[in-house]
């Protein structure tokens, strides 16, 4: 089983990097290729192949919530190379965590085309504070918790004393880090000193620094450009210490010690050369003076990769990168020495040129209750209409809200290739001018990481990947232990089934760890599974379920919370028309939305199928048996009895082992329990009269009997089964609002909704239009529109806009 879902999704990962393999190796520009160097380009192909990148974008409805309010969210999932949709997992997993990475919320979500969407309830037990609501696929727990999707909302508990003053009230602390271009401070060697400063909120300070060396004298000042980052440069002497000395706006003084100066090693310089160079300065100061090669490998997420090799003449090396041959977004520029040990590296930015703009034409001003019809045109490339994938919020945008940390465009170019918190991302797209590029390359020198660790793709053994894609369903994980010492049984047996209509059987055979996979399909909302072996023959084992949640956190903190008390009445009024709203319109906020499900069983259709309420009904399991069912012949050996089913393919001959019995897909492995069922509570049986092949396993026919109300009718299941219950993908839930024609308008229940309209799949035209309409509620106030979307090629954009409403007189 491992061995087939392993080459399934080989092939699957295959078709998806077909595409990419014509952008991954742009020929270096180069002298002409050693052993090495082709080794190197080779090596590098080889991980791409298999390293496929997901990114994750997820739009949530409104970024400040009351506990008892529901989340909205719809996620886009792309190639992390060419931002298009990526057709890979169809299942993804969405939490909540608080400060101390507990999860608060879990939930999975079906995707499909690249996109899903689903809600969550904000549970009314959690106190007040900033949350961390990350999205993920299976696929990428084999990566970074860094390349995880990840945003900051508020949630306030009105109902749960605090103080909102908490945390003005504590201690001031700043987290300052240092980080020298190419990652090292070398004795003798000048380097670019990139800082970055924030509070405990996570927003940059504004300070006046100076860094100090032994003898504590100042040898640098400094302070930032924006959003507490900066630069500075440094040459180090006599392998000196040195540390940073820093005053904040309130003139309190605070000492940070800078990176550790190195005696020898290697220092990295990237700046444009001209409009159409990149220069890459390598300086390495190393114990011995003999010559030796530096390599150079460049890419954009994994794509566009540039190959060189330069010799350390009079100890530099300059590369000259053509930056047309780079890619738009970020790109990792890492520096090898001779044993391909990384030695330097940083990221640079190219601006992207594509890019989705997004028009919305809506009035400045309604009454409530009043129909608004919004126009939304898309154009890309040259002001050419777009089709495009678009989801749209609209939400009061009172004094409790704030605006939302980013838009997918930024995101998808910036914030989800670096590491950390990026302070106000648009900023570096709306202002193109020589200050926001440098701004921006200071930012790559403070929020770089690695997505690609080089130890995998220099590593001598192929990459391999412990999570695969979800491409079909969820994975169910667990492992079969010993009841006796707890170690893991080996090639055993394992079934899993739910309650469920129609029946669903899954089986595994498990590792030499003992692990055992199911892959299940259409298995939504709560359910009781059902896990166990063969108990006919290994009666001796337990069943231990893994979480299909990530336990890997991202190194980006929560921000403080902190809530102006002077919104207290806002606060006050918002929850009551929660809580009315809750009370008065239980059904109009959401409803379910059916989901379409296969009607047949996993076996299909059967030989045979017997309505037993079509028949005289005898008082025992064994006459109905005998009587009726003609494929089945009902044995009773040494006061046991058995099954055996009458093979369709060779008339008149009979298998000798018990088929799969199921009672509502419940594998059931004795007779004898089937025969004392009172056969009045069974509705049918069906039976598969040949051999059936699931999984690793072939049974000799299959025989079913469903009850009346699908609930095992009072049977009790052997007690070494383990019963739980487990959450599948959420059931789908659409958003629902009231729509005021002429006959309801003047209606008296009241309706105090600040979430006026959550539309996560609108789709505009060839001709780049769509019109979204939704009505207005009796809250007052200024609402903003929020819509997000994304083109087919992977151009991305965002509108807000806003208008207001005013209170309805009869």
């Amino acid at each position: 089983m491992k061995i087939l879902l392993f080459e399934k999704y080989t092939m699957k990962l295959r078709t998806f990097i077909c595409g990419l393999l014509a952008l991954a190796f742009y020929s270096p520009s180069y002298a002409q290729d050693d052993a090495m160097l082709a080794s190197v380009r080779e090596r590098f192909g080889l991980y791409t192949e298999r390293a496929v990148q997901e990114k994750l974008y997820v739009h949530v409805d409104r970024p400040f919530y009351l506990v008892g309010e529901t989340i909205w969210f719809k996620a886009y999932n792309l190639s992390g190379a060419t931002h298009r949709f990526l057709d890979l997992s169809k299942v993804a997993y969405l939490e909540v965590l608080d400060s101390e990475n507990n999860a608060v919320v879990q939930t999975k979500f079906a995707m499909l085309d690249g996109r899903g969407n689903g809600s969550t309830l904000v549970p009314s037990t959690l106190v007040s504070g900033k949350y961390k609501l990350r999205c993920y696929t299976n696929w990428m727990k084999n990566f970074s918790a860094e390349s995880y999707f990840e945003t900051s909302i508020s949630i306030l508990n009105p109902f749960v004393r605090f103080d909102p003053d908490k945390a003005s009230k504590e201690e001031t602390r700043y987290d300052v880090q240092f980080f020298p271009e190419g990652g090292h401070l070398v004795n003798g060697i000048e380097s670019k000193v990139a800082f970055r400063a924030v509070g405990a909120d996570g927003k940059g300070i504004k300070f006046k620094g100076a860094i100090l060396n032994q003898q504590n004298e100042t040898v640098r000042e400094f302070e930032p450009e924006l959003n507490g980052i900066g630069y500075f440069k440094l040459k180090p002497e006599d392998n000196g210490v040195y540390k940073a000395a820093i005053t904040d706006s309130k003139g309190k003084r605070f000492e940070y010690e800078l990176p550790k100066v190195e005696p020898q090693g290697y220092v990295m310089e990237v700046k444009d050369s001209t409009s159409a160079l990149v220069k890459v300065t390598v300086t390495a100061k190393l114990e011995s003076e003999e010559p030796v090669n530096v390599y150079l490998i460049a890419h954009t997420r994994q794509t566009n990769a540039i190959f060189g090799k330069k010799g350390l003449g009079k100890s530099q090396a300059v590369f000259l990168l053509e930056r047309a041959k780079l890619g738009e977004g970020i790109s990792q520029i890492t520096v090898f020495n001779e044993k391909l040990k990384p030695v330097c590296e940083r990221l640079y930015f190219k601006r992207p040129e594509k890019q989705l703009t997004i028009d919305a034409q809506v009035g400045k001003s309604f009454i409530g209750r009043e129909k608004v019809a919004m126009n939304i045109s898309a154009a890309a490339g040259q002001s050419l209409p777009a089709w495009s994938n678009l989801s749209v919020a609209v939400y009061l945008d009172d004094s409790i809200q704030y605006q939302p940390q980013h838009d997918i465009h930024s995101y998808l170019w910036l914030t989800a290739d670096l590491k950390g918190d990026v302070e106000n991302p648009a900023y570096y797209f709306q202002n193109v001018n020589q200050d926001t590029d440098r701004q921006l390359d200071n930012l790559m020198l403070t929020h770089g990481w690695r997505r690609l660790k080089w130890d995998k793709v220099f590593g001598g053994q192929l990459v391999s990947f412990e999570h695969l894609p979800e491409y079909d369903g969820h994975f169910i994980n667990a492992r079969v232990l010993n009841r006796a010492d707890g170690k893991p049984a080996v090639n055993k047996e394992a079934f899993l089934a739910s309650l469920d209509v129609p029946a669903r059987l899954y089986v595994d055979m498990s590792d030499k760890e003992g692990r055992v996979k199911f892959e299940v399909r259409q298995f939504t909302g709560p359910k009781e599974i059902t896990l166990q072996t063969n108990l006919a023959t290994d009666s001796t084992y337990r069943f231990e379920v893994a979480s299909p949640f990530s336990k890997q956190f991202s190194t980006t903190p929560v921000p403080s919370f902190y809530f102006d008390k002077t919104l207290e009445n806002q606060l006050l009024t918002r929850s009551i028309n929660m809580q009315t709203g809750n009370a008065f319109l239980p059904r109009i906020y959401t409803e379910k939305k059916a989901v379409l499900t296969d009607s047949l069983p996993f076996f299909g259709m059967p030989d045979e199928k017997y309505f037993l309420d079509d028949f005289t009904r005898f008082p025992t399991m064994e006459e109905v048996l005998r009587e009726y069912v003609k494929g089945i012949l009902v044995r009773r050996r040494q006061k046991e009895f058995h099954m055996r089913m009458i093979d369709k393919l060779l008339p008149n001959t009979y298998y000798t082992t018990d088929p799969m019995m199921l009672l509502d897909g419940i594998p059931v492995f004795d007779a004898d329990k089937i025969i004392e069922m009172d056969p009045l509570k069974v509705k049918k049986i069906e039976l598969i009269s040949s051999r059936y092949f699931l999984g690793p396993m072939t049974f000799t026919g299959i025989v079913s009997f469903s009850t009346y109300r699908g609930d095992l009718g009072g049977f009790e299941l052997d007690p070494k089964v383990l019963v739980m219950p487990y959450e599948g993908v959420q059931a789908q839930r659409e958003f629902y609002a009231p729509k005021y024609d002429s006959n309801n308008a003047n209606s008296r229940v009241a309706d105090f909704r600040n979430l006026l309209h959550w539309a996560p799949n609108v789709t505009t035209g060839k001709d780049g239009k769509v019109t979204v309409e939704f009505y207005t509620s009796d809250q007052t106030g200024r609402y903003q529109v929020v819509i997000q979307g994304i083109t087919p090629d992977g151009a991305a954009g965002s509108k807000t806009v806003s208008f207001d409403v005013k209170k309805r007189t009869l």
